[in-house]
């Protein structure tokens, strides 16, 4: 037994080390709040700790005896680390390919835009008119300004791809504008948290005794919607400066830009 659970504590200890490098390295290039929350990404983070931290160093503990040849329980680790090593570069795979790219304000939504919502057309169509704000593999999430073209025809044909269920002027950085061009269009869309439509009754009261208890006016045009894969969270603005002072989320705590 003693031989056993030794094992089973290399094994999870090397596991931890593992999964903490790759899991580090995308939370802090990428997955920062409010990224994580957004992409949703806590169901395959749960799906990657289940394998490689569960399961196994739990087959580890089962298939490790000391009565065992060396040879052959080297050969049954090593199975083990194998399903491990893919699983862990599916997940990983999946998350940099969902890794937050831009914070999106556009048509009086604040929206997460992800790497795989940005084609690899649309990609070299920015760098070559926008390149800028174009998207690369080493880019950093970023917050800029999505508006519609001016020109009518294009601005109808996204409208209506978007109402479609189709690509939307988030997924098209050609046309992206810095940050602080859009803040003066994004105070005339600045609500009160009672009058943003996409949380439930209960959820505005609850957003708004978190305001009042942070020192922040619930009953002000200062809240904008923050959407993406996973539950909208709620983003609080100076009137003033039109910086971000707080973003929400109903469950739990605030967090400060």
């Amino acid at each position: 037994m003693r031989f056993r659970l030794r094992a089973l504590g290399l094994h999870l200890i090397a596991s931890v080390l593992v999964l903490t490098l790759v899991l580090g390295s995308l939370y802090l290039g990428w997955y920062r709040w409010p990224g994580w929350y957004l992409a949703d990404a806590l169901r395959v983070l749960a799906a990657l700790a289940g394998v490689d931290l569960a399961l196994g160093p739990l087959l580890t503990f089962v298939v490790a005896r000391s009565s065992k040849p060396r040879r052959e329980l080297a050969r049954d680790i090593a199975v083990i680390v194998v399903i491990q090593l893919l699983a862990l570069s599916y997940g990983a795979t999946l998350l940099w390919k969902g890794r937050p790219l831009y914070y999106a304000y556009s048509e009086g939504v604040l929206q997460l835009v992800q790497a795989y919502d940005i084609d690899a057309q649309e990609a070299a169509l920015a760098r070559k008119q926008n390149p800028e704000l174009a998207p690369h593999c080493y880019s950093l999430p970023r917050w800029i300004w999505a508006p519609l073209p001016k020109d009518p025809i294009e601005h109808d044909r996204i409208i209506k791809s978007a109402v479609a269920g189709g690509d939307d002027v988030i997924s098209m950085p050609r046309y992206f504008k810095p940050w602080e061009q859009g803040l003066p269009e994004l105070r005339e869309h600045l609500k009160s948290v009672g009058e943003i439509v996409q949380f439930s009754s209960a959820d505005r009261k609850t957003l708004e005794q978190r305001m009042r208890a942070d020192g922040l006016a619930a009953d002000r045009g200062n809240s904008m919607v923050f959407t993406g894969r996973g539950q909208p969270l709620l983003a609080v603005f100076d009137p003033a400066s039109l910086k971000i002072e707080e973003i929400l989320k109903v469950d739990q705590a605030r967090h400060r830009k």
